[in-house]
C-alpha cells in the first residue's frame, strides 16, 4: 500500500515523533503503566503506514461483499437496509411474550428473537420436579405445540424472521415451530429465521447440557440435512461466541472458538454427505460487542476474513455465499452494572455503535434493568430507541465500513486474525474442538481469561464506573419486571388439559417413529425432523421428546474441572 520510500520517510519522521513524545512524558507522564483492551491486548500510543506496511489491499481489505470480505458480507450494507432490530424477549407465558412481541414490533422491531425459560431451555416441562419455581422467569415457557401456537399468534410467519435461543432441545422447539406454523397455513419452505443450536458452545460456557457431545452432534447434523431440503430459508445453526464471552473469554478466545465450532459443524455435515455449498450459505453466527469499542470492531471484521479464507481453502467452497460470516450481535450482558444502572445506556450504546461499525446484520441492545430482572417494557423501549437513532440520526450508516484503512483498526484486526489462527491450529493439533472439550482445554482457557480480568478490576487495573471507580449502591428501580406465579399454576393446568386431549394411540405411532431414527445410523432416512414434526403435531411436549433422547442416547454431565 506504500513504497519503500515512503515508509523510510515515515519510519524516520515517526522516530522524531517517539523522541517528542518521550520529552512530553517527562513532563507528565501516561496516566496508566500499561494501555490495553478490556482483554488485555497492549495498545501502542499511535498507529501508522509502519504497522500495516505489508497489507495487500485487495487480499486482506477488498470491497464490501467481496472475498475476503473483511468489510461486509453486503455490497450496498446499511445504504440499502438497516440491519434488523432483533430484541431478544421472553416473560411468562406463551400470552405474555406475545404480547411483548406485539409490543416490540408496533415500536419499529423488524425481528423477532425468542428467549426461554431455563426449564425449556434444558428439555424439561413446567411440570417436572426439576422445573419447579423456575416457569417463565429467565424466558417463555414452552411445553407444547400449544404454547407454540400462542407465542406467535397473531404474527405472519411468512412475513418476520424468527430467532429462537434454545440448544439442546433446538430440534424439537424448532419442529413445535414448524408444524404451528403449517397449521396456520404458511409454508415451511417460505419460513425465515434462526435456531441457536450450537451444542459445542454449551459443553465450552453456558452449560446447558442434555446429551454427550457425539450425539449432540447427530442431532444438530440432522436439523442442517433437514433445513437444507425443507426449509432453505432458515438459518440451522447461529455458532454462538456470544455465551463463550460472557463466561469470561477474551476476544480473541471468543473468536478462535466459535469459528472452531463452525469448522466441527462443517465438518459433520460434510461426513453426512452434504456438498459445502448447498448447506454453508444457512450458516450464521452470534458475537458479544463488549465495552472495548475498537476490540470489538476488529474482532468482527477480522471474523469475516477468517471464515472466508477457511471456507475456500479448508472447505474447497465454490460459492461466495458459502464464504459469507452472517452474524447476528448482542450487546455485553456481563458489562452491565447494578450500581448505577442508568449508565447501562451509555454502555449499551457504546457496544451497539461498535456493533453496526463491525457489521453486524442483526442486533439485540440490552435493557438498563437487564442486570437486574427480564427487561421492562419502559427499558426494552429505550433499548430499542437505542438502534433506531443510531440508524437514523447519527450519520454512521452513511458509509459502509467507514473505519477501513485506520492504520489502528486494520492492525488490531490482523491481530485478531493473528492471535486467533494461533489457537485454531493448537485446536487441529489436539484432534479437533470435541477432543479438546474432553480435555477441557476450551474450558481451562476461558476460567483463566475470567480469573485474570477479575483481578484486574480488583486491583483497579481495569475500571468499571460505579463499582471500582465512583463505588455506588444499588438502588430499586421502580420499573423491574416481576413474573407472577400463578404463571406456574397456570402452565401447569394448560398442560395437563393439552395432554388429556390427546390422541394416544396417534402419539405413540409418532413418538415409537422417533425412536426408531434415533436408533438407527445418521442418514437422511433416520433424520429425526420429520418424525419430530409429526410427533409434537400428534401432541408429545418438549420433556416427552428430550426424556426419549436422553433413553437413547445418555445424559451429559459436565465433569467441572477446576
Amino acid at each position: 500500500m506504500f513504497s519503500e520510500s515512503e515508509l523510510d520517510r515515515i519510519e524516520k519522521e515517526y522516530r522524531d515523533w517517539q523522541n517528542s513524545y518521550q520529552k512530553a512524558l517527562g513532563k507528565v507522564p501516561e496516566r496508566l503503566d500499561r494501555f490495553s483492551t478490556v482483554s488485555d491486548l497492549e495498545i501502542a500510543p499511535i498507529y501508522t503506514p509502519l504497522d500495516i506496511r505489508a497489507k495487500d489491499y485487495l487480499e486482506e481489505i477488498g470491497f464490501p461483499g467481496v472475498y475476503p470480505f473483511t468489510r461486509g458480507v453486503q455490497t450496498s450494507m446499511y445504504r440499502a437496509r438497516l440491519w434488523t432490530m432483533r430484541m431478544f424477549a421472553g416473560l411468562g407465558s406463551a400470552d405474555d411474550t406475545n404480547g411483548r412481541f406485539h409490543y416490540l414490533i408496533n415500536h419499529g422491531e423488524t425481528g423477532l428473537s425468542t428467549a426461554f425459560d431455563f426449564p425449556t431451555l434444558m428439555g424439561y416441562d413446567t411440570e417436572s420436579h426439576l422445573a419447579r419455581g423456575e416457569c417463565g422467569k429467565c424466558g417463555v415457557a414452552i411445553d407444547t405445540i400449544e404454547d407454540m401456537r400462542r407465542l406467535f399468534a397473531n404474527i405472519n410467519l411468512e412475513q418476520v424472521t424468527t430467532s429462537m435461543t434454545i440448544n439442546p432441545p433446538a430440534s424439537v422447539i424448532w419442529a413445535m415451530y414448524i408444524a404451528n406454523a403449517e397449521n396456520h397455513g404458511f409454508q415451511r419452505g417460505k419460513l425465515g429465521g434462526t435456531i441457536q443450536n450450537d451444542c459445542l458452545k454449551e459443553f465450552i460456557a453456558q452449560k446447558t447440557l442434555m446429551l454427550p457431545p457425539e450425539a449432540s452432534l447427530r442431532l444438530v447434523t440432522d436439523t442442517v440435512e433437514f433445513g437444507t431440503r425443507e426449509v432453505p430459508r432458515w438459518n440451522t445453526i447461529s455458532i454462538s461466541g456470544y455465551h463463550i464471552r460472557e463466561a469470561g473469554a477474551t476476544a480473541v478466545q471468543e473468536l478462535a472458538f466459535t469459528i472452531y465450532d463452525g469448522i466441527t459443524y462443517v465438518e459433520e455435515a460434510i461426513k453426512r454427505g452434504l456438498k459445502v455449498d448447498d448447506f454453508a450459505p444457512r450458516l450464521s453466527f452470534f458475537w458479544n460487542s463488549h465495552i472495548d469499542f475498537f476490540e470489538e470492531i476488529a474482532k468482527m471484521r477480522a471474523a469475516r476474513r477468517i471464515w472466508a479464507r477457511l471456507m475456500k481453502h479448508r472447505f474447497k467452497a465454490q460459492h461466495p455465499r458459502s464464504m459469507l460470516l452472517r452474524f447476528h450481535t448482542q450487546t455485553a450482558g456481563c458489562s452491565l452494572t447494578a450500581q448505577e444502572p442508568y449508565n447501562n445506556v451509555i454502555r449499551t450504546t457504546t457496544e451497539a455503535l461498535a456493533a453496526l461499525l463491525g457489521g453486524t446484520q442483526s442486533l439485540h441492545t440490552n435493557s438498563l434493568d437487564e442486570v437486574y430482572m427480564i427487561p421492562s417494557e419502559e427499558a426494552v423501549k429505550i433499548a430499542l430507541r437505542t438502534q433506531q437513532i443510531l440508524g437514523d440520526e447519527t450519520g454512521v450508516t452513511n458509509v459502509i465500513d467507514p473505519l477501513a484503512g485506520s492504520y489502528f483498526v486494520e492492525a488490531l484486526t490482523d491481530k485478531m486474525e493473528e492471535e486467533a489462527n494461533v489457537y485454531i491450529n493448537k485446536l487441529d493439533e489436539l484432534g479437533g474442538m470435541v477432543a479438546a472439550i474432553e480435555r477441557d482445554y476450551p474450558q481451562m482457557e476461558i476460567a483463566d481469561a475470567a480469573y485474570a480480568f477479575q483481578q484486574q478490576v480488583e486491583k483497579g487495573e481495569k475500571i468499571i464506573i460505579g463499582v471500582n471507580k465512583y463505588p455506588s449502591g444499588r438502588p430499586e428501580l421502580e420499573f423491574v419486571l416481576k413474573i407472577d406465579d400463578t404463571v406456574e399454576r397456570q402452565q401447569l393446568e394448560q398442560t395437563a388439559a393439552f395432554k388429556a386431549k390427546r390422541d394416544q394411540a396417534a402419539l405413540t405411532r409418532a413418538m415409537d417413529e422417533v425412536r426408531r431414527r434415533c436408533e438407527g445410523p445418521p442418514r437422511w432416512e433416520n433424520n429425526v425432523m420429520p418424525a419430530l414434526i409429526d410427533a409434537v403435531r400428534a401432541g408429545a411436549t418438549e420433556q416427552e421428546v428430550c426424556d426419549l433422547y436422553r433413553d437413547v442416547f445418555g445424559i451429559y454431565t459436565d465433569p467441572g474441572t477446576f
